[in-house]
């Protein structure tokens, strides 16, 4: 793992990151950080990220939510092509500052996932004796807007 970028309170003691009040991010050996997104209203999980330094910064700054595509290779504002732009309106740090928690309004038809949907966690697997290979069950899986007719090219 990594220390904070300038852009962020040095990381001190550990006493001091789990219990003082400078901001101080860990970043891991990919210059990444996990961030966790829940709705602020309803409280429901919408999606899970990283961030890296610069997406991190870009989120404090703009009070926009922004992350790192791994996928891509690239800075992503999200909503920026869908239009279902991320406010922040609470950012919190968990115990050792290594995860980062969201709490966003949603704008546009207030989906989060690329596919449409509210939430990225949109199905369900079984738990429990004999749940290993079993199918995946639909929740909350109607979709908000059309993927194919919002992302394409052109």
């Amino acid at each position: 793992m990594t220390d904070a970028p300038a852009a962020f309170a040095a990381r001190g003691s550990h006493h001091e990151v789990e219990e003082g009040l400078a901001f101080a991010p860990k970043f891991d050996r990919d210059g990444l950080i996990a961030a966790i997104v829940t709705d602020a209203d309803a409280g429901g999980v919408l999606m899970f990220a990283y961030m890296n330094a610069e997406a991190l910064k870009a989120t404090v700054e703009t009070g926009v939510a922004h992350f790192w595509s791994r996928s891509r290779g690239a800075l992503w504002r999200k909503g920026e092509t869908s239009g279902h732009e991320m406010a922040v309106v609470e950012l919190r740090v968990d115990c050792d500052q290594d995860a980062l928690w969201l709490r966003v309004r949603v704008a546009g038809t207030g989906a989060a996932c690329h596919t449409g949907r509210k939430s990225c966690f949109y199905r369900a697997a079984p738990t429990g004796p004999g749940a290993l290979g079993a199918a995946l069950t639909p929740v909350d899986d109607a979709r908000l807007f059309d993927p194919a007719e919002t992302y394409k090219a052109g």
